[in-house]
């Protein structure tokens, strides 16, 4: 991506909450909903799309770090816990994000595991931009569930 670049999405609403989401370049488009009593839950809340950017951001850096070093980590996967909470205003907002990366492999069988698990959180360009008003806790698992960083 470019050094300063537009990325442009468009919601259309179907009905009360619910709406799609249009990403344009031929991608279908991605309904999305809040859940009772507000919606009536038929996708992905608000809440859930952010930490999926957080969690596709964090786990796409990963792989594309370890890659650099010809190593293959896959299956790569990620979950993302979302803490909603009320803040000093008495006004529901993501308190922290927790992410959990899981590589597909043991630790023993990548090189420059260490060196990555340094730098790749600094070029993940989502959960650095959150980071600076949630709290983003992270933790990379190997195959084995050895916790690494």
């Amino acid at each position: 991506m470019a050094a300063s670049a537009l990325q442009t999405v468009r919601l259309t609403q179907r009905h009360d909450y619910q709406f799609d989401v249009h990403f344009g370049d031929g991608l279908p488009p991605l309904a999305v909903d809040e859940p009772a009593p507000l919606g009536q839950g038929q996708g992905p809340t608000p809440v859930q799309l952010l930490a999926a950017a957080v969690g596709n951001c964090l786990a796409d850096s990963l792989l594309f770090a370890l890659r650099k070093f010809r190593q293959a980590p896959e299956p790569i996967t990620a979950e993302v816990r979302a803490e909603v909470g009320r803040n000093a205003e008495g006004r529901l907002r993501v308190l922290r994000l927790q992410a959990d990366l899981h590589l597909g492999v043991p630790a023993a069988s990548l090189a420059h595991l260490d060196r990555v698990l340094g730098s790749f959180e600094a070029y993940c360009t989502v959960t650095q931009s959150v980071a600076g008003a949630v709290p983003v806790s992270l933790r990379v698992i190997d195959a084995t569930g050895a916790v690494l960083a």
